[in-house]
């Protein structure tokens, strides 16, 4: 079943009104290329155990780390994570 979070067509035992729009942000953020797993981990860091943004967005498919160990890894987008982003209008068809 999709809720009614605006652009985003999550599924409701997926994300939360208050998780969508940031895991769309780090969608958006990992759009322009891979980034190193360490730089995501510092950047996308809570504290908060209700706004789990990177498990959201690894569990839905949307992202992928790939390289071996924590110091060589990237993260990269999802041709699903590209998908969601096109759909929330926070990118268009034509970006690469």
């Amino acid at each position: 079943m999709e809720s009614d979070v605006p652009g985003g067509g999550w599924s409701d035992d997926f994300a939360t009104d208050i998780t969508a729009p940031l895991v769309l942000d780090l969608l958006e953020w990992l759009a322009a290329g891979p980034r190193p797993y360490l730089e995501v981990m510092e950047v996308w860091r809570t504290s908060c155990p209700r706004l789990t943004i990177w498990e959201v967005a690894v569990d839905g498919g949307y992202v992928v780390r790939e390289g071996g160990g924590r110091r060589a890894a990237v993260v990269s987008l999802t041709g699903l994570g590209r998908q969601k982003l096109v759909a929330a209008g926070r990118l268009t068809g034509d970006d690469p």
